[in-house]
């Protein structure tokens, strides 16, 4: 049996996987063992995470988790529900300030920063829940994304000064290929609030390439999507990484996404990472198992608590 199908067996009970997906990996698991592009463990770091503690009032949320995104690849984190995905987004987004522990893009520590500031490090995200502007075009909501990457301040665009302008012209060129390249063309002027859900998510997407991130943070992305709608966006990711050499952090849920897209995935458990490598070794990891399965995790002795 192969890991995707083991995994698939194990935990088929307990995660919602469309009937497609399912089909997909039972036939195509050994093609992925072998086609996988993974990225060699002496290739640079383009993200790190170095003992992150994080706790709210007295609640953990992690602990000491350890985290090295190579550059290129798409780096999926998975777990139960309250493991700890999305407050480990959030630290890395600057969102939450870390107890303990200090994060690094391309060996540098920075500390949690304005949004415009963490544009600038070359950081986009994208949310679980959609964050467009409905009221306006597909095309302003993309060219939105360069907001915080452009130079001239308020007043300037106000005043409709030169750097201004040739800023807004460019943000909706580069607006303009990136709809295209997502295959959004025929809905540029419509409001994006009129979109079909999965388009929105789509548009959310192009919206965090405009930025021209290094590094792009997929919080949920496929989250309230069909199978189909589902597979559309792995494909865009995938090729989005491809065509712009960015880096991608996923959170998902769906395990099918998760196995067909990911290069290598982490796995969290009530705030601590019990698990991390290729999708067919976490396929087979009994501690993935478990937790997916509600297992209570052992205790020093090798007890269950």
């Amino acid at each position: 049996m192969s890991a995707s199908n083991f995994l698939l067996a194990n935990l088929g009970a307990e995660v919602a996987i469309p009937p497609d997906i399912r089909e997909h990996l039972a036939l195509h698991g050994e093609r992925l063992e072998h086609d996988r592009a993974v990225p060699r463990p002496d290739e640079p770091v383009a993200l790190e995470l170095r003992g992150i503690d994080l706790s709210f009032g007295g609640v953990v949320a992690l602990q000491g988790v350890d985290l090295a995104v190579r550059h290129g690849e798409i780096r999926a984190i998975i777990g139960p529900n309250g493991a700890g995905k999305s407050s480990l987004i959030n630290v890395i987004s600057g969102v939450y300030r870390p107890d303990r522990g200090h994060v690094a893009i391309d060996g540098r520590a920075y500390r949690p920063v304005p949004t415009q500031k963490l544009a600038r490090l070359g950081v986009a995200r994208t949310f679980q829940n959609l964050a467009l502007f409905k009221g306006l075009s597909v095309l302003d909501n993309v060219a939105a994304g360069r907001a915080y990457v452009g130079r001239s301040n308020f007043l300037s665009q106000i005043a409709g000064l030169p750097r201004a302008r040739r800023e807004q012209a460019d943000a909706r060129e580069r607006a303009g290929r990136i709809i295209d390249f997502l295959h959004l063309t025929p809905y540029a002027d419509r409001l994006a609030g009129t979109l079909p859900y999965g388009l929105q998510k789509r548009v959310e997407l192009a919206r965090a390439l405009a930025a021209e991130p290094r590094i792009l943070l997929l919080d949920e992305p496929m989250a309230g999507m069909t199978a189909t709608e589902k597979n559309e966006l792995a494909d865009y990711v995938r090729l989005a990484r491809d065509e712009y050499a960015i880096t991608v952090v996923l959170i998902e849920h769906d395990i099918g996404v998760v196995m067909g897209l990911s290069d290598r995935i982490a796995v969290l458990d009530y705030g601590r990472k019990i698990a991390d490598g290729t999708p067919q070794e976490i396929a087979s990891d009994q501690r993935v198992i478990d937790a997916y399965l509600g297992v209570p995790p052992e205790n020093e002795d090798g007890e269950g608590i």
